[in-house]
């Protein structure tokens, strides 16, 4: 297949062109900038979604969607400009291509634990970021297309520079303090599974429709990350604070924020994905994708 990669710079889309790539399809990645995406059998183009509609060469079997702004305090007008119009954009530059889209979990409602939520639970009506809500109008730009979308939660693995290294960052001294102690259970999400997700949706012979994808079984958020810390030989030990206190707080931050024009130290939504269980039904993507998902693994993350 002729397959378009957007996002291809970043860390889920650059995983899911190189896999893509090594599998023998003929892959384009689009990413903003210069030095872009890189991969012997493969190709990258410059592209900026906000910018408009692709130009030159645009006859592509499918098109894997994984540029996105993926900030919570992002300003409004930026995160829909991005996620959005972005989209908007992609479904106008790829005429007839089938499109798989990645979008998130975080289109679940954010003010309530998610148990073991399924597809038709989201997207929510209320919002508790920015990010949220840009990528739930994003799945809307969608409809009446032949798309697949795909939800996952907590991205991890070799070349993530959000998830796990912005928690080992928390660290003070020998103190990772979290809402309620992680000990909440959660959907994650290795990128290898993403990965093998994507190329399932690829097949033109899996329906169209929404996806949950995850790993093969929840587990609990506090073991994962003291097994991170444990690779990585940070000396530290988690401690928990109350989520209704540390809502609270992020609250405040939130206002001081908005007053003197910053960024929060912490926000209400990292404080509802930390301190809420948050796992997902993938009885649908098992079913209708063949989605066979390995468990949640940390091999090797003493070097991601």
């Amino acid at each position: 297949m002729r397959i378009a990669v957007t996002g291809a710079t970043g860390f889920v889309g650059g995983a899911v062109a190189s896999a893509l790539a090594d599998a023998d399809h003929e892959v384009v990645g689009f990413g903003r900038s210069l030095p872009g995406w890189s991969h012997p059998r493969a190709a990258y183009r410059v592209w900026d979604l906000t910018t408009g509609a692709l130009r030159g060469d645009r006859e592509f079997d499918a098109v894997v969607h994984c540029a996105g702004l993926a900030d919570d305090w992002a300003p409004r007008d930026a995160a829909m400009a991005v996620n959005r119009d972005g989209t908007r954009t992609v479904v106008r530059s790829f005429p007839g291509a089938r499109i798989v889209h990645l979008s998130t979990s975080s289109v679940y409602d954010a003010f309530v634990p998610n148990v073991d939520v399924r597809e038709e639970d989201g997207p929510a009506r209320r919002f508790l970021s920015t990010y949220s809500e840009s990528k739930a109008f994003a799945e809307f730009e969608l409809a009446g297309t032949d798309a697949v979308i795909l939800r996952p939660h907590a991205v991890y693995g070799p070349g993530d520079r959000a998830l796990l290294p912005r928690l080992i960052a928390m660290v003070r001294g020998r103190r990772l303090v979290l809402p309620e102690a992680a000990e909440v259970r959660h959907s994650l999400t290795h990128i290898d599974n993403l990965v093998l997700a994507v190329r399932r949706a690829l097949d033109p012979s899996t329906p169209r429709g929404t996806f949950n994808i995850a790993d093969d079984t929840p587990v609990l958020l506090s073991a994962v990350l003291r097994e991170v810390l444990e690779r990585r030989r940070i000396d530290a030990r988690i401690f928990g604070i109350p989520y209704a206190a540390a809502f609270a707080l992020a609250g405040t931050l939130e206002n001081a924020a908005r007053i003197a024009r910053g960024r929060p130290l912490t926000t209400r939504y990292a404080v509802s994905q930390l301190g809420r269980e948050r796992t997902l039904d993938i009885a649908r993507a098992r079913e209708l994708l063949d989605y066979r998902p390995a468990p949640t693994s940390l091999a090797g993350a003493e070097d991601w």
